[in-house]
């Protein structure tokens, strides 16, 4: 484990082409996340309004449809990489995420590091709620 990266797993009650959805269509992105036009096709290039922290500037790099999802984050800034990688499990999906290559080197990375460590879990929660139709 690096110590850059954050990783997580959550146990999401819903089947993973519903899971998929939420984290691959723009209309569920924005309400579990943030607003942004994602798509899972690689090289696709998209911007995610992160309210106060601006607009961010992605671009996916890796797609296996319906199971892995993989999109530089915040390019020219935290160049950071977010990776989703759904598992089907017989109650729902598990979801494995990793945000890595933070700079620790750099106040803004330490400050993203640390805000996006006690984001995420919150963030991931939410996914429940809006695949259950109770954004």
């Amino acid at each position: 484990m690096t110590e850059n990266t954050i990783r997580l797993e959550r146990h999401i009650p819903h089947p993973s082409s519903a899971v998929w959805a939420a984290f691959t269509s723009p209309e569920l992105l924005c309400r579990w996340w943030a607003p942004g036009d994602i798509a899972p096709t690689v090289g696709h290039r998209f911007t995610m309004d992160m309210g106060p922290w601006g607009q961010q500037q992605c671009e996916v790099l890796a797609v296996e449809p319906g199971e892995l999802i993989s999109f530089l984050f915040s390019e020219g800034q935290l160049d950071t990489t977010v990776k989703w990688r759904l598992e089907t499990v017989e109650d729902g999906t598990v979801l494995h995420l990793e945000h890595g290559g933070f700079n620790l080197d750099t106040p803004l990375g330490q400050q993203a590091f640390e805000g996006m460590g006690n984001e995420w879990p919150g963030l991931l929660s939410r996914v429940d709620g809006v695949l259950s139709g109770v954004s």
